[in-house]
């Protein structure tokens, strides 16, 4: 059998995840070559993720080698997919998930409290999610837009851009920066993005199918790929993408799924929240319970304002 060829951005995380990936399949006996793509997302750095498009920041130019079959399957982080993929494409599998929580980072080991008011802390994200959450439990927090690379931010960070970094667990700790953590965020106040933590494999329709049987295999996780189903369900009914500050944590307790997730205003000035739970093959329609709960609270307002304020 030819060795399965892995689509994946270049960044030093995307490469970890793909060879991840690539180690499921090796330990099913899988031979496999890494292809390295650059996305829309990688060359624009110089402009905030909601003002490029919300969808298929990440992923359009590796569908694109997937449609073209340069490459057999493509590795995302999870909470870059779009909440809708284009026609003839799937998510075949998801990885069991790490960590769910946001941190914050920092080259200062003495990092106040979020809560202090004597100088105000200056922090690095670029996501709308964390500054809307921000702005809402912490209005004296600032943010700044940072964006590339890992290393890159936090070499920005370190030239006194900010005093720290709005980051996702698992990206930090699968680049081992751990030692920099200063702040686990709590998950009451800072419910992830759909897919945080998560693996996402990708494949084009035109995959065989015991190929695509033995990658699913090999690399999805079942109690995981419920979760994101029920996530991800959430986001699709919104039409949500990067640029949407929504957020949804679906978790097991016990044989029960329980999901959990809402909207923020962009400035944070509103957050609206729900929660719901189910059995396994509920997963789907509880994500569209909750995606309407949240419209009729105000949702389909606050989209209608978001949509317009990324569009001027």
């Amino acid at each position: 059998m030819k060795p399965i060829r892995i689509g994946t951005r270049g960044s030093k995380l995307a490469l970890f995840q793909a060879h991840h990936v690539a180690a499921l399949l090796h330990a099913r006996g899988l031979a496999t070559e890494i292809v390295i793509i650059e996305t829309k997302g990688d060359q624009v750095l110089d402009v905030a993720i909601s003002k490029i498009g919300s969808k298929g920041v990440f992923t359009e130019e590796l569908e694109n080698q997937l449609a073209e079959r340069n490459v057999d399957i493509a590795v995302h982080s999870a909470k870059d997919l779009p909440s809708r993929l284009p026609e003839g494409f799937d998510i075949i599998a998801f990885t069991e998930r790490e960590k769910v929580n946001d941190v914050i980072i920092s080259h200062k080991k003495d990092f106040p409290a979020l809560e202090t008011t004597e100088k105000p802390l200056l922090l690095g994200t670029s996501s709308t999610r964390r500054i809307a959450t921000l702005a809402y439990y912490y209005p004296q927090v600032r943010t700044t837009d940072i964006r590339g690379n890992l290393q890159t931010r936090i070499a920005k960070m370190e030239r006194g851009v900010c005093d720290g970094l709005l980051l996702a667990y698992a990206g930090v700790h699968r680049m081992g920066y751990d030692t920099l953590i200063r702040k686990e965020l709590s998950l009451e106040e800072f419910i992830p993005a759909v897919g945080q933590g998560c693996i996402g494999v990708e494949a084009h329709s035109s995959l065989a199918g015991p190929l695509k049987k033995a990658i699913q295999q090999a690399v999805n996780d079942p109690a995981t790929a419920v979760c994101l189903e029920a996530e991800r369900s959430f986001l699709r009914v919104l039409e949500g993408g990067c640029s949407i500050p929504a957020f949804a944590l679906a978790e097991w307790k016990g044989d029960v799924v329980h999901l959990r997730g809402g909207l923020m205003q962009l400035e944070g000035k509103e957050r609206l929240y729900d929660s719901f739970q189910g059995n396994e093959k509920e997963a789907h329609s509880l994500g569209i319970k909750l995606a309407e709960s949240i419209l009729k609270k105000g949702g389909d307002r606050l989209l209608k304002e978001i949509k317009q304020s990324i569009d001027e």
